[in-house]
């Protein structure tokens, strides 16, 4: 049987950093890199970061769009980048955020989460918002292969919060709701569910939500976007130790040098080895 995503991940950060880096190629870092915005440009960026970074850190997130904006030639650099990052023993996290209904969320599904599909990653960004049981199919295949999904659950993004903080009849508002049905889908795992929760770094305290779901927390916002490695304990609390800090712009922006990028990781590494101990 295939081991669980959330214990592979829980060993990859305890053995590596609970690091998450993104692989982003938009357009105007493929620029600060001195490539041009097309294929090649793309080709070469991931095929650096891949190089640099997935021999040593916990996780790398590729953003998909940034890839289906070329085509299927694009698609084909993505499928290389997940394969090669992996065979290096990095984690992939896919950054696809996909939500729909039935058939269409099943096919989603098999794409990025069964174990033969060309695009295959350890976990898959998905979107509750058409109803967190839309996900069942996602959630059932990644039980299969031993993968795992990150949902949206308190966003960054100042628009997520007419949808994440609307307040259900019950009183408790949708965000809460994602959290609660997380915590359910990981009951009884250990050391770490293969169910986890997009949590933003920079929403300040969140005391007021039990974020203790028993799996991970994928927490973009750390650099670029102005939270520290320093903000997560303030942040998260007693679940600090679940939470995979993202960074993106931070280490990239240090590129194309491979040595550069390499040094930058492993200073937020262990930033935020240190921030979550000492929690």
């Amino acid at each position: 049987m295939t081991e669980p995503f959330g214990a592979r991940l829980r060993r990859s950060m305890d053995e590596r950093g609970p690091l998450c880096v993104g692989i982003d190629p938009h357009a105007s870092l493929l620029a600060d890199w001195g490539l041009n915005d097309d294929i090649a440009g793309l080709e070469r960026f991931s095929r650096t970061v891949v190089e640099a970074l997935a021999d040593r850190v916990a996780v790398l997130k590729p953003q998909s769009a940034f890839f289906e904006r070329f085509g299927s030639r694009g698609v084909a650099v993505l499928e290389r980048s997940v394969q090669e990052a992996r065979a290096a023993g990095a984690l992939v996290v896919m950054d696809a955020k996909r939500g729909d209904i039935g058939s269409t969320m099943a096919a989603y599904a098999e794409t990025f989460l069964h174990k033969d599909a060309p695009l295959f990653s350890d976990a898959l960004t998905v979107s509750p918002y058409l109803g967190y049981g839309s996900l069942k199919p996602a959630v059932e295949l990644a039980r299969e292969n031993g993968a795992g999904l990150f949902v949206l659950a308190l966003t960054s993004n100042p628009e997520g919060g007419e949808v994440q903080h609307a307040l259900r009849g019950d009183g408790r508002n949708v965000g809460a709701t994602m959290l609660a049905h997380l915590a359910a889908e990981n009951a009884g795992e250990a050391p770490l569910g293969s169910f986890g929760a997009v949590v933003g770094a920079t929403l300040g305290d969140l005391s007021s939500y039990d974020l203790n779901i028993g799996g991970p927390l994928l927490a973009p916002g750390i650099g670029a976007q102005g939270a520290t490695p320093a903000d997560l304990p303030a942040v998260f609390g007693s679940a600090v130790r679940q939470v995979v800090p993202n960074v993106s712009r931070g280490v990239l922006r240090h590129g194309p040098e491979i040595v550069a990028l390499r040094d930058a990781s492993c200073r937020f590494a262990d930033e935020i080895r240190i921030a979550t101990t000492a929690a």
